[in-house]
């Protein structure tokens, strides 16, 4: 699986973003997909994660209730919805496909495939 992850960009506190993860391959309608997230200085970290039918998913508590993950299996796309962004989500995100097992992970070593990132910055 290769994974093109897009749309990130500068916004103000209490903005949008919708971030997009493009997949090519058979794998990825089969495969767990999470988003991450690195802020400068700091490790990678578990954002949202959703199961390959989109029927289950997972969100870290920083995130819960802002952010929303869904994927569209006809088109090969993972998407992560930001809402009422803060200047601590200002981080390098990257979209991961996990394709061995079925659960969501929190844990960035379960994930087998990762994008490039996209940079998203957050000004108050």
């Amino acid at each position: 699986v290769q994974l093109q992850a897009s749309g990130g960009g500068l916004v103000q506190a209490g903005g949008s973003l919708r971030l997009s993860c493009a997949a090519s391959g058979r794998t990825f309608n089969t495969a767990v997909m999470g988003w991450f997230r690195q802020a400068p200085g700091k490790e990678r970290a578990f954002v949202a994660g959703i199961s390959w039918n989109g029927g289950i998913t997972d969100y870290a508590d920083s995130v819960k209730g802002r952010f929303t993950i869904s994927r569209d299996n006809t088109k090969n796309t993972l998407y992560l919805q930001m809402n009422s962004l803060k200047p601590e989500d200002t981080a390098v995100y990257y979209c991961a496909a996990e394709t061995r097992h079925s659960a969501i992970s929190r844990a960035s070593y379960s994930y087998n495939y990762w994008g490039q990132g996209t940079v998203v910055t957050v000004f108050s």
